[in-house]
């Protein structure tokens, strides 16, 4: 486990392929989101299921892993730390948002298989 307050731990589905982007410096930064599904029951007894979508970021080696495993739909664990920025609004009006800085990613879907795995 991290040396740090400043931890969390997500397992969810990522909604779209991760956005690379590389800088004159030559850090690359992978940007994701994932969603992950919270089930309770209302009060009429029947199941409702809460999603919630994350923003993550990863640099370094982890991005480029990131670019080269992580493909919309599959299924990720990320563990990281939460990070908060300002971002402004249409209006000038700034607010408050978090992202996970992924430090592990884990794949936990297997690969597709091929025609030929099937044979």
């Amino acid at each position: 486990m991290m040396n740090s307050n400043n931890h969390v731990q997500l397992i969810g589905f990522l909604g779209a392929d991760p956005e690379v982007k590389k800088f004159d410096n030559g850090r690359i930064m992978a940007r994701f989101s994932i969603a992950t599904n919270d089930f309770y029951t209302d009060r009429k007894g029947e199941k409702v299921t809460q999603t919630e979508w994350h923003q993550v970021i990863a640099w370094g080696k982890l991005a480029e892993m990131c670019q080269s495993q992580l493909k919309k739909g599959k299924k990720v664990a990320v563990i990281g730390k939460l990070t908060w920025y300002s971002n402004n609004d249409t209006d000038g009006k700034k607010y408050p948002q978090a992202n996970v800085q992924a430090n592990e990613m884990h794949v936990l879907q297997k690969a597709e298989s091929t025609q030929h795995d099937k044979q």
